[in-house]
């Protein structure tokens, strides 16, 4: 069988997350992984839709607003007997990145601070790593050293997340997560979901769709917990690969992780990842970022109804607010071409009401 060779990108995903980790050492990276010994316990959840659910009621937490109208009709539109827009169900659908379009993804991408946190949990088993200038330049949150020495960075951050199995990977997601906190929101990061997209996602699954998480987060990371999250299955997350051996430990057939990417799941990749997962076509893309641009093209670019959809971080009271220069997430070249295209941009704070699940027992967000 010929090798995949990984397709290059402007956003090589572990460039990205490396650069996301000395833009938030410039403001002390030691506030970017806090942990605190009790969770929660409680998943996120949405209203109930079902397949009788009035159109007129959908989606709670959205304003009156244009980019509700315009998602209420679209779905009217595909899913309605009779109609010249309609859609048969086995081909309804709809793609969704997921950093910043399905849960928060600020000060840095969480599986970052998930793999920093194993970065330091392993560094026992390292100790070579305290002569290392990068290691010592990360605990001190030496933004100007760790610029200096990307590659290295990378390095250490591969290490540190390889020589595992699998199913041990798994389970570290699941105890970090069980765990962490996001460092100014002071809740777990599964609680950070977007409440108006929980409702979108139950609009659509109750009008046929099939539900998809294209990312360019790694596969490996999200399926642990995107079935609790979101409801989609595991097996319907197209994301960035990492590199796997097969191997026997004990006697028994493992998986273990290696360090390095085999296909990057972001920009042009997606549509590439979308064909081989998927085998269609989407009618429907949600994004926020350049990094989408390429999905909610193939997406619109068919010859029947598609809707593409951006969403806009522009509520820094309520969450954080960035676009045109927000280094790999910017909104920019995407922006731009929404207007020609008939995307709509969702304004986190003109569009929606409320932006994260209520906190369990309090009522507020």
């Amino acid at each position: 069988m010929q090798t995949v060779e990984p397709l290059r990108s402007s956003r090589n995903p572990l460039r990205y997350l490396a650069a996301a980790i000395v833009l938030c050492a410039s403001v002390a990276l030691a506030g970017c992984a806090g942990h605190a010994p009790q969770r929660d316990g409680q998943s996120a959840a949405a209203p109930l839709a079902t397949p009788g659910t009035q159109m007129a009621d959908a989606l709670p937490s959205w304003q009156d607003s244009a980019a509700r109208a315009a998602i209420l009709k679209f779905v009217g539109d595909v899913t309605r007997d009779g109609s010249p827009s309609y859609v048969r169900p086995e081909a309804r659908i709809a793609v969704f990145d997921n950093d910043g379009t399905l849960w928060s993804e600020r000060p840095m991408p969480f599986q970052l601070l998930f793999m920093i946190d194993r970065l330091k949990a392993a560094a026992p088993q390292h100790p070579e790593w305290q002569r290392n200038p990068v290691f010592k330049a990360l605990m001190a949150h030496d933004a100007v050293t760790l610029a200096k020495n990307e590659n290295a960075l990378l390095q250490l951050l591969e290490v540190a997340n390889s020589g595992m199995t699998t199913d041990q990977y798994d389970q570290m997601i699941r105890d970090w997560l069980a765990s962490a906190r996001h460092p100014t929101l002071d809740r777990p990061y599964t609680s950070l979901v977007y409440q108006p997209q929980l409702e979108l996602l139950a609009l659509l699954r109750a009008n046929g769709f099939q539900i998809w998480i294209v990312s360019g987060g790694t596969a490996e990371f999200m399926r642990v917990w995107v079935n609790e999250a979101y409801g989609i299955p595991p097996e319907r997350v197209v994301g960035t690969q990492e590199k796997l051996k097969y191997g026997m430990r004990d006697g028994k057939p493992v998986l273990v992780r290696e360090p390095g990417i085999e296909f990057n799941d972001d920009g042009p990749g997606k549509p590439v990842g979308i064909v081989r997962a998927i085998g269609q076509r989407p009618i429907l893309a949600f994004g926020n970022s350049d990094g989408d641009r390429e999905m909610l093209e193939y997406t619109t670019a068919g010859t029947g109804p598609s809707l593409g959809l951006l969403l806009h971080h522009d509520d820094a009271s309520r969450e954080f607010a960035y676009d045109r220069h927000a280094g790999s997430a910017s909104l920019d070249k995407a922006w731009d071409e929404a207007a020609g295209r008939g995307w709509i941009v969702v304004s986190m704070k003109q569009d929606w009401k409320t932006v994260f699940p209520a906190k369990p027992g309090s009522g507020t967000q």
